[in-house]
């Protein structure tokens, strides 16, 4: 059965791809972007030379009206939401003592408060036809931490302490919620680690390679399919962090 899912972020990176893979799944997609209104677009003919329809919804996540507005959009066009992908994120690498009260909130705001504002707008629907699934996308910085990435990580913590709480809110209303982790992945948020970077990283993952957008893609397809997971930080990483 076709499902209606909201992907945030969804004109670049992780986005994209799982734009890409869950539209060729019969899914009904709705990708998410706000600045990036080129590569929206370039995503949505890109598909429909495959004779794939999307919709493509400009908003800022982190800023509720236009969050209701798009969910308004939703509701009105196909009449519920079953999927919520969380994925819109960025980061900046600078030493905490360099951090700026901006840059707090333009990370915060952008990766935790986006995520908690979509969740909530969606609820109600969700709630009242006693089903969902909701995937925020984290980090594996979020369970470790990561140098010169404090906000970053913290944001992307938080991601991951409300997966939790929500699953265990949102279970009896038949609604599951879980975090992806990702570990390195190939995407343009990695374009600053050269080559050598890249190889002392890979020296270091089991699996002796970094990860594709596609990986990810497929694990959140696992985990719409899936009825019984819930409440779990599932790390795509190779092997690089084990816990």
């Amino acid at each position: 059965m076709k499902k209606v899912i909201i992907i945030t972020g969804a004109s670049r990176g992780i986005g994209r791809e799982v734009s890409k893979y869950l539209a060729r799944e019969g899914n009904i997609v709705i990708a998410n972007y706000n600045k990036s209104e080129k590569q929206a677009i370039e995503l949505k003919e890109e598909l429909k030379k495959e004779n794939i329809k999307i919709d493509i919804f400009k908003a800022d996540v982190s800023k509720r009206e236009e969050v209701k507005e798009m969910i308004k959009f939703v509701i009105s066009k196909f009449g519920k939401i079953d999927v919520l992908i969380n994925n819109a994120g960025i980061s900046e690498v600078k030493m905490f003592t360099d951090v700026t009260d901006e840059d707090w909130n333009r990370i915060i705001n952008t990766n935790l408060y986006s995520a908690f504002c979509m969740t909530q707008e969606v609820l109600e629907n969700m709630v009242h036809n006693k089903k969902g699934c909701i995937i925020n996308i984290s980090s594996i910085w979020g369970m470790v931490g990561s140098s010169c990435e404090a906000i970053y990580s913290i944001s992307k913590a938080g991601i991951d302490a409300l997966t939790k709480s929500l699953a265990k809110e949102l279970g009896p209303s038949n609604i599951r919620v879980n975090s992806i982790a990702p570990g390195i992945i190939d995407t343009t948020m990695n374009n600053m680690l050269s080559e050598e970077d890249i190889n002392d990283i890979t020296s270091n993952i089991p699996l002796g390679k970094i990860g594709s957008t596609l990986d990810i893609a497929k694990c959140i397809k696992w985990i719409i399919e899936d009825e019984y997971t819930t409440g779990q930080i599932i790390s795509v990483n190779g092997g690089w962090v084990i816990t």
